[in-house]
């Protein structure tokens, strides 16, 4: 599986619209373990529900167990322990964790952020359950750093399936600085002559060769699909000129196809340039020997 009998358009045809696993969606562990560190808080806030002096009894709670506020941003879907708010009666910023405003302050903030309304009209019948909605939300923002890594976590089992091992033959985010000191290498032609702090998402080290290897995944497209590939192409040349080292890149994504002039030029002249196909297909046993 060479670059000379490869025809580019055969190639990107093959990338995928999503990597997306099952794991990608929610993580439920995570969620289920941040509810549970103030299960204990949130009961205790639950006998306010449907409560007819919801203002006196929550002051009576706060005054018992402090320790309840601390799951009020969480109510509010906020990851802080301290939250701002204004109007025209003033400013405040409210500490959670530790009480740094009057019981009758942190009243008004539920009475007008609305939580009173919602815990005593019966909005929620069950503030464990709520806090898990909530966490369920605010996890779903973390999909983008789970996708960023997802086209790691493939590349790296294929690595280990070629028969690499972690800290051994296989390393994971690697700076130049430290590929020079470990194999005593001048990489100082990649490095703008120790101007430039690169980091590689792995390295694979065999009897003969260093390999840096850098993975990224594009869903849809970009102005940094074509920044990457000028700057990927950039890199191979700039280490064609160093013996006993090689860049190899690994990417796939339909998004490749709003960029695909800028691919097809790096394409064309770097050696080691391949796809999640390509990884199928076995192309690690061919590069890495």
């Amino acid at each position: 599986m060479t670059m000379k009998n490869r025809d580019f358009n055969v190639w990107l045809s093959k990338f995928r619209a999503s990597i997306s696993n099952y794991g990608y969606y929610i993580d439920f562990d995570k969620v289920i373990r941040n509810v549970d560190e103030i299960k204990i808080e949130l009961n205790i806030l639950n006998s306010l529900i449907g409560s007819k002096d919801i203002e006196n009894d929550f002051e009576m709670i706060v005054t018992k167990y402090p320790e309840t506020l601390s799951c009020i941003p969480l109510l509010l879907a906020v990851r802080s322990n301290e939250i701002y708010a204004q109007d025209e009666e003033g400013a405040y910023l409210y500490n959670f964790k530790k009480m740094n405003q009057s019981i009758n302050q942190y009243k008004i903030f539920m009475r007008k952020t609305g939580l009173f309304n919602m815990i005593s009209n019966h909005l929620v019948n069950n503030l464990v359950d709520y806090a898990l909605g909530i966490e369920t939300g605010l996890d779903s923002n973390g999909r983008k750093n789970r996708g960023g890594h997802q086209m790691e976590d493939l590349v790296e089992k294929y690595i280990i399936v070629a028969g690499f091992e972690k800290e051994k033959t296989y390393f994971k985010e690697m700076y130049l600085v430290d590929i020079e000191k470990k194999w005593n290498i001048d990489l100082s032609a990649l490095s703008n002559q120790g101007k430039a702090a690169k980091r590689f998402d792995f390295v694979i080290k065999t009897e003969n060769n260093i390999y840096a290897i850098e993975t990224n995944f594009y869903a849809s497209g970009g102005s940094k699909l074509n920044e990457t590939a000028r700057s990927y192409k950039m890199l191979s040349q700039e280490a064609d000129t160093i013996e006993g080292f090689e860049f190899v890149w690994f990417t796939d994504g339909i998004g490749w196809k709003s960029a695909k002039g800028n691919l097809r030029e790096t394409f064309e002249v770097m050696e080691h340039i391949y796809s999640i196909d390509d990884m199928e297909q076995g192309i690690m046993d061919e590069v890495f020997r």
